[in-house]
């Protein structure tokens, strides 16, 4: 375990900058690399993310659909929360943090969305994300970032014909935790982490839902993980994803490694 200082680059706005309440995060190597982090932001712009969230869940319940088949969140698209301070979560200054944290090159496609688990939700299946998604148009340029399109089936590609699409594969995967006051060691609802998908009796790494905590890895053909279920009251977090291209991903893992839907 090593702890890390974020990259820091002249082309980082100030702005930006003043948002974090700290520049070193923890590195860790098992169960697989990946990178955690507490107080993420300063307390002030936290308590905005995590009101601007409770607020939408009050007043567009209606917005808030299942977030996959079998899977028990609900959520909201984060190209649905820009208006406001979640809106960084889209912003091409995280995309270029997160993925220099990573290591990883990538296009400056995103997807994402809240997740809620109600309480007592049940404990989900292991899984590495490394799976394809499919944008619309060209790659963005380097100050843009690309969102999914409606009009093109992130998770296939499915669309009208003469519809321009790319097909991109998940790169580098973060859960942001907010909306869980008071959670204590017992409460449930931690994402568990996996060295190996074996006979079941090696327990998993689990990363609990604080507050203001983030946890970040590069997707790999063994970046196992899943919601640990069995949680005493509601978990909510953001879950998001930059992307590489698919030549990229098949050359690293081969395209024989790529989870398709």
């Amino acid at each position: 375990m090593t702890v890390d200082s974020l990259p820091r680059t002249s082309a980082v706005p100030q702005w930006f900058a003043e948002l974090f309440a700290h520049r070193r995060w923890i590195r860790r190597t098992k169960p697989f690399p990946h990178v955690y982090a507490q107080d993420v932001f300063v307390p002030e712009f936290y308590q905005r993310l995590a009101d601007q969230l409770a607020q939408v869940r009050r007043e567009r319940p209606a917005e808030f659909g299942s977030v996959g088949e079998g899977y028990s969140a609900s959520g909201m698209p984060l190209g649905a929360l820009r208006d406001g301070p979640l809106a960084i979560f889209t912003s091409r200054e995280w995309h270029d943090l997160i993925t220099g944290v990573a290591g990883v090159t990538a296009t400056g496609d995103m997807e994402g969305s809240s997740h809620h688990h109600p309480p007592d939700s049940p404990y989900g299946w292991p899984h590495n994300d490394l799976n394809p998604a499919w944008f619309s148009g060209e790659t963005p340029g380097p100050d843009e970032v690309r969102l999914p399109n409606p009009t093109v089936a992130t998770k296939t590609g499915d669309r009208a014909a003469g519809v321009p699409a790319r097909e991109t594969v998940r790169a580098v995967a973060v859960l942001f935790y907010l909306g869980n006051p008071g959670w204590q060691q017992g409460d449930g609802g931690e994402t568990a982490l996996y060295d190996h998908l074996g006979d079941g009796t090696t327990p998993p790494f689990l990363v609990p839902p604080l507050d203001n905590s983030l946890l970040l890895f590069e997707v790999t053909p063994r970046t196992w993980h899943t919601f640990a279920g069995n949680n005493a009251r509601e978990r909510n977090s953001l879950v998001m994803w930059a992307h590489r291209t698919k030549d990229a991903a098949t050359q690293r893992w081969g395209e024989d490694r790529i989870e398709y839907w």
